[in-house]
């Protein structure tokens, strides 16, 4: 039986070093103190009430770590993580889709990514103003929805928002 609501956690990966000049922007790893805050995080997210069922995170480097790291956090084996190429810096729309395109019998999606593309997704399900998501933020959405495919028509309510400089103040 589906269920009616739907929690989709949206995650900007951790902050990613720009040390090595020579390496592609997919291939950018984290910094330490992306390596120290998605730890923190994970741990955030592990103390709520309803946990991700599955994990879904662009293909570059910062945000299949960011994605590992939290799933760890949350006893969730990292090998399940499922990598989405629309996730990798192509437009809201293809965000859309590749949110829509998953199993309506998981209804507690995590989508690991980028920036701006995660600010304008935020601020379009919520209808919240927010100028700017900070790296390995986190935001818990709520949709009166049975079906991924219904949440760019159907708008969400937020039920959580946390970065590690609020966890670390």
């Amino acid at each position: 039986m589906e269920n009616p609501s739907k929690l989709l956690y949206l995650v900007r990966h951790a902050k990613s070093s720009w040390s090595d000049p020579g390496l592609s922007d997919q291939a950018r790893p984290l910094n330490s103190r992306g390596e120290q805050d998605a730890p923190l995080m994970g741990a955030w997210l592990a103390g709520q009430a309803f946990l991700p069922q599955h994990i879904v995170s662009s293909p570059a480097r910062r945000a299949r770590s960011t994605a590992e790291i939290i799933a760890t956090s949350l006893r969730f084996d990292p090998a399940g993580i499922a990598i989405d190429p629309d996730i990798y810096f192509n437009g809201l729309q293809r965000m859309f889709a590749a949110i829509q395109r998953n199993d309506d019998d998981i209804d507690r999606l995590m989508m690991v990514g980028h920036n701006p593309v995660m600010t304008q997704l935020f601020r379009e399900l919520t209808g919240e103003p927010l100028d700017n998501m900070p790296t390995c933020a986190i935001a818990i959405i709520e949709f009166a929805a049975p079906s991924w495919g219904l949440i760019d028509t159907t708008p969400g309510h937020l039920l959580a928002f946390q970065t590690p400089k609020g966890l670390k103040s």
